[in-house]
């Protein structure tokens, strides 16, 4: 399960500096707008100190992270919705996008240009903001007078569907993300096909200099109060500072960190806040052969985390022979774990928790 989460912001912002820390190059980062013109793909393994742990018992041929895909997208501007910039076919890949990472610039840098010739991050925000909503407005216009055309019959569940899409509009129209619309799970079904961009979760990445590290700035914080009111998440990080880092080695890189006051990459936070944003949790699969995280939704039952390995696994589900994190890692593996009677035996009905190490048995 690949999630996929697109890169946005105005130009030179830092977005494609960032991609390049978290990817380990590939984008051009240049102090000019539109420096990308298709985006860019990457894909970047999910920090879990939990692998080594498990790895170390295991003594495996093999290790494989859960990953996140990064999508670096150009920089959009006031306008993008009618086509300003490199307008319509950015909106479309951020479309693709299960969730947005908002790249903000927070910091002061005269050698830096931007867009508007002005720091204000909650412009910025708004910029963005506002070339989404217009985006969203028009696919909710067309959707409306589709419906419309259904609801002539009397069915009810056009009727339905048509209550919730002209309410959204409404609210777009207004001025108010859909995000913010404070809507139903029911409503959120109705529409979830439309993908409206500003729909989607979204992460705040505040791009400071390094001297407002690791806790931010005066920038930063009318970003945070901004996230709040929508129920974001916030991560600080020097684009700059985690570009530097990648061309480090291990041992340079703890004294790098420890010197600017941080115990780890600030982009191992937004990795994982990228990966938690869309409600997904990892268990694993630990053999001499490997050790795995597979990616699956909270609340996903034992035979559809086994469908992540493979269909069949899930048709043919009989059981999942079930072990804690901690009891096995505090017991020294699987064999002592079932010997102290912590191995369970689950059913289709069981949840599959964050961090349960796993052994499906089927037939099919």
């Amino acid at each position: 399960m690949a999630l996929s989460i697109g890169i946005v912001g105005l130009p030179n912002v830092g977005k494609s500096t960032l991609f390049n820390a978290l990817n380990g190059g590939g984008a051009e980062a240049a102090n000019y707008p539109f420096c990308t013109i298709d985006p860019n793909v990457g894909l970047v393994k999910v920090p879990d100190d939990r692998m080594d742990a498990l790895a170390k018992i295991v003594n495996p041929q093999a290790m494989q992270h859960a990953v996140v895909e990064f999508v670096d997208i150009a920089g959009l501007v006031a306008g993008a919705a009618s086509g300003e910039g490199l307008g319509n076919k950015f909106l479309a890949n951020i479309r693709e996008c299960s969730a947005i990472a908002h790249v903000v610039r927070c910091f002061d840098d005269e050698n830096v240009t931007h867009v508007a010739n002005a720091i204000d991050p909650l412009s910025d925000i708004e910029v963005i903001d506002t070339e989404l909503m217009l985006k969203d407005m028009e696919n909710m216009q067309k959707a409306v007078e589709r419906t419309v055309k259904n609801t002539k019959s009397g069915n009810k569940d056009a009727l339905a569907l048509l209550e919730v899409q002209e309410r959204v509009l409404k609210g777009l129209e207004d001025g108010v993300t859909v995000r913010r619309q404070k809507l139903s799970t029911d409503d959120l079904e109705k529409i979830k096909d439309y993908c409206l961009l500003t729909g989607k979760p979204v992460l705040y990445i505040a791009n400071v200099d390094d001297g407002s590290l690791p806790d931010g700035n005066a920038y930063v914080e009318k970003v945070r109060a901004f996230a709040l009111e929508e129920g974001a998440e916030v991560a600080v990080v020097s684009a700059q500072i985690e570009a530097e880092l990648t061309e480090m080695d291990e041992e340079s890189k703890t004294e790098f960190l420890s010197d600017l006051g941080l115990e780890e990459p600030g982009l191992n936070t937004v990795i994982r806040t990228a990966y938690s944003l869309l409600n997904l949790i990892t268990y694993f699969t630990a053999g001499v052969k490997e050790v795995r995280a597979w990616t699956i939704h909270v609340g996903d039952t034992a035979p559809k985390a086994a469908a992540v390995i493979h269909n069949d696994f899930e048709k043919g589900f009989i059981r999942a022979e079930t072990i804690a994190y901690e009891d096995f890692v505090s017991l020294g593996g699987e064999a002592k774990s079932k010997e102290a009677g912590k191995m369970r035996l689950e059913g289709k009905e069981y949840i599959v928790q964050d961090g349960d190490v796993l052994h499906f048995r089927f037939n099919v």
